[in-house]
């Protein structure tokens, strides 16, 4: 059974839109301030332990935009690892990527029960919404930077569901960024 990880960029106030600059949102780029090597070194050890993406449609169209124009260990890992779209309106998908088909729930738990690797996923809002309501989250990674920005989509969903969870580790950078890992309680 693949363990399927969450991973997010969120402000102080729970906002995971826009992190890096995309256009949309007015405070767009909201990462930036904080993000330092020793983020990044996370970033990339995290990318490298996994096996392949889950990703939202709008959050694969940004990837793909992004990531096969560069070059290093990480835009190599990134181009590389296969990739898992959850859409309803994508067809031709590229940079290695598969659609998946029918329902997204039952068609994310059969990829969970594969032989494999990690599944990483990264962005994504709805898609990971879905994930969290429909309990195939085994692991939750927020990396919380010290900006609140007030508006824009977040984490969670606003249904009133409550989700249980146990902080397994933390990690504190200079920046002022911390990283805490969960798991469902």
């Amino acid at each position: 059974m693949r363990r399927l990880i969450v991973s997010e960029f969120v402000t102080l106030d729970g906002v995971m839109e826009d992190p890096g600059g995309e256009a949309g949102h007015p405070h767009s780029g909201w990462v930036f301030p904080f993000m330092g090597e020793e983020q990044m070194g996370y970033k990339l050890a995290e990318t490298l332990a996994a096996e392949s993406l889950l990703l939202g449609r709008a959050t694969y169209e940004g990837f793909l935009e992004a990531w096969p124009s560069r070059d290093g260990e990480f835009a190599d890992k990134m181009n590389a690892m296969p990739k898992h779209v959850a859409s309803t309106t994508l067809r031709e998908p590229a940079w290695n990527a598969t659609v998946l088909e029918g329902d997204v729930p039952g068609a994310v738990a059969a990829l969970k029960a594969t032989d494999g690797g990690p599944i990483l996923v990264a962005g994504s809002c709805t898609l990971v919404h879905t994930l969290l309501l429909n309990g195939l989250v085994d692991e939750l990674r927020l990396m919380v930077f010290p900006v609140s920005i007030g508006a824009g989509k977040r984490v969670f969903p606003e249904e009133p569901t409550k989700l249980s969870w146990r902080r397994t580790e933390r990690i504190d950078f200079s920046t002022g960024v911390t990283v805490s890992h969960f798991a469902p309680a």
